[in-house]
């Protein structure tokens, strides 16, 4: 291995700085890596659980899917938690709790299409006396408080809150507009950067819905700085790729993953979503900037200084779903300042981040026109050529799972009845008789998703957590009285029952299949089932092969939803795995199923005496990386050895990938972890949690002696 990079600057992503974690993603560069090494292969086996702080209290109900990553700085920790999203300060060496601020927001909260806890909270400090920590609500008021205290500042906004439905250059219901956040603000040079989500789904009561611009705001005073308009306006670049003035009704396409900063450069980069309509764009002709690009944007300004899009008027809910990474590489000899944006597609797309040009070559290639009426398709699609996909695109029959023959005649008997195709093959009109749909791998859940990747800025490889799983795309007549969609997501059903396939507006403003009309399978960030549809499998209607349950859990326990073969996965493990890349050469360093075998799989009866090796499982994990380590939990649990119910918080060696220790946790990993050092020992910080198992910070040390 070349150590060529060992003298280049690494200003902006050098990891968590002084055994802290200030930032979401550790450090602005949201590269997730922190040198310490006091827990290592040697002892991670014998961690021990330094305390845990449940969030059952913090809210009209208990959490279930706690997803933060909290923050450590001076000796506390700090992180949103429960129902009705409380920030948090805790003692980062006992967990207790030193303050506490919550609002109840009514009925604008109980509106709000971003609910419970959030992703966490951003830190600041002037580097005398001021502290703060940020965080916006789930009604999308952005909170400003003292962080030794709790208190709101006085002097932010109106009373310490900036109310973000206003001062954002368009009109929007108080209560009811569905805008909100789940994501983490950045501070960047005393600017406040704050991103919208939106209500997920793939079948919207409307194609018309708010825009989710990005904001600036000074830290100090809560004053908006700039608007960044990620749909163009008239006379703004980017606005002809709008055609028949589609701008002007369709919302969407904002930032609702972590975004990255480069102080140095003062540059802010934006992963942005889809706009309205997750697998139908009929209503939005053109290629949709900014929509599903990558753009830099100059802090102080808010001027857009470069852009690329990775999707080209996208139907798949391929919208990019984390903080790209920032990081020092060098590639040939030459050192460059890059980004490296990890998506739902399974593809690393590396950029120059200064300049915004692809380090290897990004090919535009022809990709398949669909036949679904009044949609418009691009011709063409980017396609990276280096560094290789880290986990599969598209479904062959060769994909089909195969752990016996029975099974595999199976899988290929259940396959027939839907189209299937390379990666961007679009979604059909949805028929009994068939196709009934696409089959889409990877789905809406990625690939990668909102946990993103890690990066070690001493060996420049990156680590990234994927699913392998595959869904089904098809759309259905929509009814126009009840939905100003012409298409929307579902599958058809059998026309022996007597049931359309048609979809109307459903709770909180998106519109469920009717009655017989078979769901998909929903995603990440947005792509939800349409609420209120019938999955495959229930009722009678469906093919062979039913939708099994999505995730990590029951039904096709592992790989997901999607049509299953007796309850199994259609396609071959691993089910969950991670990668290392070497993003100096573009290369694949190492892959590994990462996950036990679910339990559902390993005493499923047909594979009875069969030994099958570790397939790994589906979740949303966040890997952390160390000196020596790459820490990663476990998506779902299992029936351990010793009777119990659990799941593992695991460490691989990160230069091979072996296994290097295991730790119990009572629930999944549903949050990224952390870590930082207190008092001498280094401690590991993950959210868990599960339906049956109410939210919780677990919180590992290294054992005495280590």
């Amino acid at each position: 291995m070349l150590w060529l990079w060992a003298t280049m600057p690494a200003t902006g992503q050098t990891g968590a700085l002084r055994g802290e974690w200030r930032s979401y993603g550790a450090d602005l560069a949201n590269t997730r890596y922190s040198a310490l090494d006091q827990v290592n292969a040697q002892n991670f086996n014998n961690l021990e659980v330094a305390w845990r702080f449940r969030t059952d209290a913090l809210g009209p109900r208990v959490e279930n899917n706690l997803q933060v990553t909290p923050l450590m700085a001076n000796g506390r920790l700090y992180t949103t938690a429960g129902t009705r999203r409380a920030a948090v300060s805790l003692d980062a060496g006992t967990g207790e709790m030193l303050w506490m601020h919550s609002i109840d927001e009514g009925p604008r909260g109980a509106a709000a299409p971003r609910q419970l806890s959030g992703r966490g909270l951003a830190y600041w400090t002037d580097g005398r006396q001021q502290e703060r920590v940020l965080y916006v609500t789930p009604g999308y008021q952005l909170v400003a408080l003292d962080a030794k205290t709790g208190a709101r500042i006085p002097g932010f906004g109106k009373d310490g809150i900036v109310d973000l439905k206003l001062e954002n250059d368009q009109q929007m219901d108080l209560v009811k507009g569905e805008i909100g956040l789940h994501a983490a603000p950045i501070v960047v040079r005393d600017t406040i950067v704050i991103g919208a989500a939106h209500l997920a789904g793939g079948a919207p009561r409307s194609k018309t819905n708010e825009k989710g611009y990005i904001r600036g705001f000074d830290v100090r005073t809560g004053k908006r700085l700039w608007i960044f308009h990620t749909i163009p306006r008239p006379g703004e670049f980017g606005n002809d790729t709008w055609l028949n003035d589609s701008w002007s009704y369709t919302g969407n396409a904002g930032v609702w993953a972590q975004m990255s900063a480069d102080e140095e450069l003062g540059m802010i980069y934006l992963p942005v979503e889809l706009p309205t309509g997750d697998y139908y764009g009929g209503h939005r002709p053109g290629n949709n900037l900014f929509a599903e690009s990558v753009v830099a944007l100059d802090a102080k300004t808010g001027q857009r200084k470069w852009h690329f899009q990775l999707v080209h008027h996208g139907i798949w809910d391929f919208d990019i779903p984390c903080a790209p990474i920032l990081m020092d590489i060098v590639v040939n000899g030459k050192p460059i300042k890059a980004i490296a944006q990890p998506t739902k597609q399974n593809w690393v797309y590396v950029f120059d981040r200064v300049t915004g040009q692809p380090v290897w070559p990004i090919e535009e290639r022809a990709v398949e026109k669909g036949e679904v009426p009044g949609e418009w398709y691009s011709p063409t699609q980017p396609f990276v050529t280096k560094p290789p996909a880290f986990d599969r695109q598209g479904v062959t029959i060769d994909d089909l799972v195969d752990f016996t023959p029975e099974i595999r005649a199976e899988a290929i008997k259940v396959a027939s009845r839907y189209k299937l195709g390379p990666i961007f093959t679009p979604p059909v009109v949805s028929k009994w008789e068939g196709p009934l749909g696409t089959l889409t791998l990877p789905t809406a859940t990625g690939g990668a998703n909102w946990q993103g990747g890690s990066f070690d800025p001493e060996t420049k490889i990156m680590y990234i957590f994927s699913n392998t799983s595959i869904g089904v795309r098809g759309n259905i007549p929509s009814d126009p009285q009840r939905t100003d969609f012409t298409w929307i997501n579902g599958l058809a059903s059998d026309p022996a029952l007597g049931r359309g396939g048609a979809g109307g507006p459903g709770g909180r403003g998106q519109a469920p299949a009717a009655a017989g009309a078979a769901a998909v399978s929903g995603g990440g960030g947005r792509g939800q089932a349409a609420a209120g549809a019938v999955a495959p499998g229930g009722r009678g209607q469906a093919p062979a092969g039913g939708r099994g349950a999505a995730g990590g859990g029951g039904g096709a326990a592992g790989g997901g939803g999607g049509p299953n073969v007796q309850g199994l996965p259609l396609v071959k493990p691993p089910y969950g795995r991670i990668t290392a890349l070497d993003l100096n050469r573009g290369e694949l360093v190492w892959q590994i199923a990462h996950g036990d075998t679910p339990d559902n799989i390993r005493n499923h009866p047909a594979l009875k005496g069969l030994n099958i090796p570790r397939t790994g499982r589906q979740g949303r994990i966040g890997v952390l990386t160390t000196k020596t380590l790459v820490i990663a939990g476990e998506g779902g649990t299992v029936t351990m050895a010793d009777g119990r119910s659990g799941a593992y918080l695991r460490a691989y060696d990160k230069a091979t990938g072996k296994d290097a220790g295991q730790v119990y946790m009572p629930a999944p990993q549903t949050g990224s972890p952390m870590t930082y050092m207190l008092n001498g020992r280094q401690h590991i910080a993950v959210a868990i949690s599960a339906g049956g198992y109410g939210a919780e910070l677990l919180v590992f040390r290294a054992a005495t002696g280590s």
